[in-house]
């Protein structure tokens, strides 16, 4: 799968992990950086890159990482096209993906560890978006307001 990836220098340490356990997995990774760690960075020079290129279509689906992972979301979400949500459960890991068409996962690296971001990542893209009427018509009300 083709997916991007992008980390300021909270979440840059989580980064380099997921990036290297999803291409052992066979996934292509986009990296839009941080590609060294610098404290002084900020998120937005890497989650918007990142965001544009899922709204495109470049990229299927975005991990955007930030020390907690607020920033990254309220940031992925400004970028129309893009459905992202900060995540630390299972459950809303797949469930923002089948009834929201979530298509950015954020994730806080210094929130979680390694081995609960691979399962969240996991439950991210291995779901399915239903595409129920009821979901369909929310969707197209979220559309509504990007224009």
């Amino acid at each position: 799968m083709n997916l991007g990836i992008a980390a300021d220098h909270g979440g840059f340490t989580l980064k380099e992990e997921i990036k290297s356990w999803l291409a052992s997995g066979g996934h292509q990774i986009k990296d839009f950086g941080a590609h060294t760690l610098d404290a002084f960075d900020d998120y937005p020079d890497f989650v918007v890159p990142l965001a544009r290129a899922v709204a495109a279509g470049e990229v299927k689906y975005g991990i955007a990482i930030c020390g907690s992972g607020v920033g990254a979301s309220i940031c992925a979400n400004k970028i129309a096209g893009v459905r992202a949500a900060l995540i630390h459960d299972s459950f809303s890991a797949h469930q923002g993906v089948e009834d929201d068409d979530m298509n950015l996962i954020c994730l806080g690296g210094r929130v979680i560890g390694v081995k609960i971001a691979e399962e969240l990542i996991t439950a991210f893209l291995n779901a399915r978006f239903i595409g129920a009427e009821r979901h369909r018509r929310r969707l197209d009300k979220i559309k509504a307001l990007e224009k």
